[in-house]
């Protein structure tokens, strides 16, 4: 017995011998290297700030006090958002779902603000793709997207060229613009598909990536919170909506009618007319926040560590049901429960009775709360529902979209880049197409919409392959939760929730989130390995 302890304790002395251990001193090379890194962002946020400042201080003399805020703060960020493109990063993502409240509470509808979101996205992808060519990293992830993107985009140049150069020299209309109209609608369709680059360099870590899912609970429960108050000013009268207003009016959203957060809204409860944009520009993107959360909060509800955070995942997941329930947007209440039954499903949270009959029971005791409270809300809502289902069902009206969009589309190339993009309307008169794929039909034609098919079809079944490919349990589980919501947008062609944020923002950067975690997966499994050694 006495040999053999020796003999366990002399294994288990060769265990710590092979694990590289670090030592004070480059712990304190460490340290110092962390210090002087946040001493120089300090500085730079001196800087930059300063000189944002002085922009401002003068443009506050020259033009109006928005102008000098929009400028001067412009400037300070988009020199940190270059310097520091991963933390330019985070400041989209927190920035992006107030973008909307920013823009018409402080900066009083100035398209300047609109696209202040921007001022963080563009300068920090434009640092990120000088870092991959200076280092030799790849700028486009995975490598199977790299002949989809290419020919897609080798498509819509031709269009740009030949059907919007032709507009541009013979409009349609006077005062049509139909190149710049073009260049905005080709950035709206793909603009954001550099975030899978931005996305997998970021989340270098399971702490990053924790990181990355719980920060937008927080935004989802914060914004949630703000929708619910916005719902409760208006139903107390504290803001008065649409009320008093007449004909047509009482049905149209309106930016008169704003209330503490976001944008235009409707709010004639005489006419049982609800529409609520939270904290966004319009009613129907808060719609596709809400369905978009319903997999984020899922996420962190069954996938995260922490017992606290899945309680939080839980909190999340039921004040994103009530706002599906009390913001009038009838998309939002159909696909939520549809989504949380998808994610479950697709998921094997179902089989997981440890986690899912907790969370389930307490979704049901909020849930059955708010049913029992407000009943003649939740019913209104289901009735409203139920009545637009069976006036005009999903499936019909995607039908008539796209026979629309064959009968009236021009030519092999389409009518044009942007011709159907909400908002490249400032260029020229577009047209609304309703659904996603029959809009792409009438803009880029049906070769055009096939390389865009293909590319999302890519990057689906690229994402598969990644978060099945992980063996952690929780990072395999938060990576199916984030592909179910990149399956159901790749291929929903219903309304077009990829040209519009949130979703044309979430989509692109969860692809990169997912395509990230086998790497991620192998640092855990190296750190496993390790403290079993020891």
């Amino acid at each position: 017995m006495p040999t053999k302890q020796k003999s366990k304790k002399k294994s288990k002395k060769k265990g710590k011998s092979a694990t590289p251990q670090i030592s004070k001193k480059e712990l304190a090379a460490r340290k110092r290297k962390r210090a002087k890194q946040i001493q120089q962002f300090i500085g730079s946020l001196a800087t930059y700030g300063g000189l944002g400042t002085i922009i401002g201080v003068v443009l506050f003399f020259v033009a109006e006090p928005k102008i000098a805020l929009a400028g001067g703060g412009g400037v300070a960020v988009l020199a940190l958002s270059f310097k520091y493109p991963m933390l330019g990063l985070w400041g989209f993502l927190i920035y992006m779902p107030f973008a909307g409240t920013i823009t018409y509470w402080i900066g009083g509808g100035s398209p300047i603000f609109q696209l202040a979101k921007d001022g963080f996205y563009i300068p920090a992808i434009i640092a990120i793709g000088l870092w991959c060519k200076k280092t030799g990293n790849p700028f486009i992830i995975p490598k199977a997207i790299k002949n989809p993107a290419y020919i897609l985009l080798g498509f819509c140049l031709i269009t740009l060229l030949l059907v919007n150069g032709a507009q541009q020299l013979n409009p349609p209309r006077p005062g049509d613009k139909a190149i710049p109209m073009g260049i905005l609608g080709l950035k709206v369709m793909i603009g954001y598909l550099p975030l899978i680059t931005g996305a997998y360099y970021q989340l270098k870590s399971k702490k990053e990536l924790l990181f990355a899912a719980r920060l937008t609970l927080i935004i989802a429960i914060i914004c949630c919170l703000l929708g619910i108050l916005q719902y409760q000013y208006l139903s107390s009268g504290k803001c008065n909506g649409t009320r008093g207003k007449t004909g047509d009016e009482l049905f149209k959203a309106t930016l008169e009618a704003k209330c503490l957060v976001g944008g235009a809204l409707v709010f004639s409860p005489s006419q049982g007319m609800i529409r609520l944009p939270g904290t966004f520009v319009a009613p129907w993107q808060w719609g596709w926040f809400l369905i978009s959360n319903a997999a984020f909060t899922f996420a962190v509800a069954f996938s995260d560590p922490s017992p606290l955070w899945r309680m939080g995942g839980l909190f999340g997941m039921a004040v994103v049901f009530i706002n599906s329930a009390i913001s009038g947007q009838r998309i939002a209440l159909a696909l939520v429960p549809t989504v949380t039954i998808i994610l479950l499903v697709l998921t094997g949270q179902v089989a997981n009775l440890k986690r899912f009959i907790p969370i389930g029971t307490g979704l049901g005791v909020i849930l059955g709360g708010l049913m029992v409270s407000n009943p003649a809300v939740v019913q209104e809502r289901i009735d409203s529902l139920v009545g637009r289902w069976n006036a005009s069902p999903p499936t019909t009206f995607i039908s008539q979209q796209f026979e629309e969009s064959n009968h009236s589309q021009k030519g092999v190339f389409g009518a044009g880049l942007g011709r159907a993009t909400n908002s490249a309307r400032v260029f020229g008169k577009t047209r609304l197409i309703e659904t996603y794929y029959p809009k792409l039909i009438y803009e880029i034609g049906p070769i055009g919409t096939i390389a865009m098919l293909a590319l999302l079809t890519t990057i689906t079944v690229s994402s598969f392959k990644a978060y099945r490919s992980v063996k952690d349990k929780n990072l395999r589980s938060l990576g199916a939760s984030y592909w179910v919501f990149i399956l159901i947008i790749s291929y929903n062609t219903y309304y077009y929730p990829l040209d519009v944020d949130p979703v044309a923002v979430y989509y692109w950067y969860f692809a990169g989130v997912v395509l990230r975690l086998p790497e991620i997966d192998k640092l855990e499994q190296i750190k496993l390995q390790e403290a079993e050694e020891n």
